[in-house]
């Protein structure tokens, strides 16, 4: 049998209550609140071993995006100054474009793709595509491929 990881995007409302309250006492470690493990547990409502055991294979999904390339593909408005709203917006963040490709508007609405690296970024990709979204004009958007 292959030993490699194997690695699924899954909602995590059909997971079982143990995979987020992990991620709870994550976040109450990570934010400085308790730096007790034993307390974290105890706020987050689940024994230490079962943080313990799932703690090195239960992620938040954007949390896993730091390091990585995120390829992201909007749908816009043909309109002056919405490519570079949306550059803007990542330039902001501390993440770097890799690549763009837009392609021509075809009855009035472009295709774009935005590669990233997210090695620097200050902020979380979730709440990059929460600022783009607010650009006039920008009708989709969506992480398409992440490595």
């Amino acid at each position: 049998m292959d030993n490699a990881s194997k690695y699924y995007l899954v909602d995590a409302s059909v997971l079982p209550k143990v995979f987020t309250k992990v991620i709870e006492v994550k976040r109450i470690l990570e934010s400085g609140t308790i730096k007790n493990i034993n307390e974290a547990v105890k706020k987050a409502g689940i024994s230490r071993s079962a943080y313990y055991k799932y703690k090195d294979f239960v992620f938040p999904f954007y949390e896993t995006s730091r390091g990585k390339v995120i390829t992201l593909f909007f749908t816009v408005e043909d309109c002056p100054g919405i490519l570079s709203g949306i550059l803007n917006k990542i330039a902001d963040s501390g993440a770097s474009v890799v690549t763009i490709n837009q392609n021509i508007p075809i009855n009035g609405f472009a295709n774009i793709t935005i590669t990233v690296e997210t090695g620097e970024m200050t902020t979380d990709i979730k709440d990059i595509l929460m600022e783009i979204k607010k650009i006039k004009g920008v009708k989709s958007q969506e992480i398409i491929a992440r490595e």
